[in-house]
C-alpha cells in the first residue's frame, strides 16, 4: 500500500478516447487518481458526479482528476456521455495497475465476498509523491476529505 511521500509507481494506461496517460504525463501538476469499481453503478455514478460537480474548483486548486476501473474504453465513453463527466477515464486493463498498488484484493459487497478494486482515492504532489491516500472510501465524506489535504 502507498504512504504519503511515496513515489507512484510506473504506468501507462489508455484514456476513454485510446490516448495513452502516462505518470509522467501527470508531472508538473496535482493530481487525483480516483479508482471505483464499475461505470454506472450507483455509487460509482455518485462518486463520478461528485468529482464532476467540484472539478472546476479542484482545476482553479491546480488539481487535474482521473478516474480509474477495469472497465473498456467503450463503457468508459458511454459513462462520460451519460453523465457529462468533464475529466478522463482510465482503462486498467486486467486490473494490472490495481493489483500493483494492491488495490484490486478481495473484498466483502452486500456479505459477499469477491475480488475487484477496493474504492481508493491517492491525491499526488507535482512530483507525483503520495500526498494522500484514502483507501475504501466513503463517498459521502470523499469530498470534504480531499479539501482538507489540498488547502
Amino acid at each position: 500500500m502507498l504512504k504519503i511521500g511515496d513515489n507512484l509507481p510506473a504506468f501507462a494506461m489508455e484514456n476513454q478516447n485510446g490516448e495513452v496517460v502516462t505518470n509522467e504525463s501527470l508531472l508538473g501538476q496535482k493530481t487525483i487518481l480516483y479508482f471505483y469499481p464499475r461505470d454506472n453503478t450507483p455509487t460509482c455514478t455518485i462518486q463520478a458526479c461528485d468529482f464532476n460537480d467540484n472539478l472546476e474548483n479542484l482545476n482553479d486548486l491546480g488539481v487535474q482528476v482521473y478516474g480509474v476501473s477495469g472497465d473498456s474504453k467503450t463503457k468508459h465513453t458511454n459513462f462520460i456521455n451519460k453523465h457529462n463527466l468533464k475529466f478522463d477515464l482510465l482503462v486498467d486493463e486486467n486490473y494490472q495497475y490495481s493489483e500493483t498498488l494492491n488495490i484490486y484484493r478481495m473484498k466483502k459487497s452486500f456479505g459477499k465476498e469477491s475480488m475487484g478494486i477496493v474504492r481508493t482515492t491517492i491525491i499526488l504532489d507535482e512530483e507525483n509523491k503520495v500526498l494522500a491516500y484514502f483507501d475504501g472510501v466513503k463517498v459521502k465524506q470523499q469530498m470534504e476529505e480531499i479539501h482538507k489535504v489540498l488547502k
